[in-house]
């Protein structure tokens, strides 16, 4: 095996595939679902809109992949009550993990009570369930403002901490994950790192990966602390792996 087709299955096994398309359907659910288990192994998870987690679900009963779904998404306006209310309806149903959009509005005006208290309260609401908390680092802009939001996040129970929606103009950066993994060695790299937006490329994943593995060590660097949100990537991977040629999508 290559260094490339090495590197393009230890990524595969850290996506989470996602389908957050304003237009997507049941039936395109289920195609992500069947795509998930890939001839070279499943996918972490699938990250798809609350309606859709009933389906998904059924679709990945008895498989290792988990289900996940975004909640105050993707503005992060939503207040508290909405938030644990989409929360409950979503475990409900049966996502295995929430990702929610820290309320980044209200933290840049200085509200960081706010943006706590919803962590704080969704982290409850959770329970055993694993809790992502988007900061929406391309909208935060400020190194200081992207590490204060990543210690509040991890401060009041995030199991990660998440780049992006993938729905602004800019979505990860490496220089954001920078922040964002030194914030995790700095609470004892007990809480794990997404990147989301804007991944197409192996070459684009791996910079994520190197950065993990540089700053908390390759042995930390696996599904259970890092993940990256994709829906085009997958393809390249799997082209990748058996040598063949892919091109580069567009989406998530």
């Amino acid at each position: 095996m290559s260094v490339r087709q090495d590197a393009a299955r230890r990524t595969l096994a850290l996506l989470d595939l996602t389908d957050l398309a304003e237009t997507s359907t049941d039936a395109a659910v289920q195609a992500l679902c069947a795509r998930s288990l890939t001839p070279a192994g499943p996918v972490a998870a699938v990250c798809i809109w609350p309606q859709f987690v009933e389906i998904a679900k059924d679709a990945l009963a008895a498989t290792p992949v988990a289900v996940a779904t975004v909640i105050n998404f993707p503005s992060g306006d939503a207040d508290l009550p909405e938030v644990l209310a989409a929360t409950t309806m979503a475990l409900a149903k049966g996502a295995d993990e929430i990702d929610l959009v820290l309320p980044w509005k209200a933290l840049k005006a200085g509200n960081s009570a706010l943006a706590a208290a919803m962590v704080a309260a969704t982290r409850q609401r959770v329970g055993a369930g694993l809790l992502k908390v988007i900061l929406e680092t391309g909208e935060l802009g400020e190194p200081a403002l992207i590490k204060t939001a990543a210690l509040l996040a991890i401060d009041n129970g995030a199991d990660f901490i998440k780049t992006s929606t993938g729905k602004t103009a800019i979505s990860a950066t490496p220089e954001a994950a920078r922040i964002m993994l030194e914030a995790i060695r700095e609470r004892g790299a007990r809480v794990g790192f997404k990147a989301a937006g804007g991944l197409r490329t192996l070459e684009q994943a791996q910079t994520y990966i190197d950065l993990a593995d540089q700053i908390l060590g390759r042995g930390w660097t696996s599904a259970a602390h890092v993940r990256l949100g994709a829906s085009s990537l997958l393809d390249v991977l799997l082209a990748e792996i058996a040598g063949t040629v892919a091109a580069n999508g567009e989406g998530y």
